[in-house]
């Protein structure tokens, strides 16, 4: 993520997943915090992530 705006479109990705309560993203830190209020895969994130042509580097 660059800017704001690739901050604010990973943001809005994660947070339309069933089962995402709430994202916390930042481009200058190249992260995001999600917030879960059912199990989500960590593959599912990756995917919507990915799919808006963002790389995923690790999943903790």
């Amino acid at each position: 993520m660059m800017c704001g705006h690739c901050e604010a479109r990973v943001k809005k990705t994660l947070e339309a997943i069933d089962g995402v309560a709430s994202a916390e993203v930042s481009h200058e830190a190249g992260t995001a915090v999600v917030t879960l209020s059912e199990e989500v895969t960590d593959e599912v994130l990756k995917e919507a992530v990915e799919a808006q042509d963002y790389p995923v580097t690790e999943i903790k």
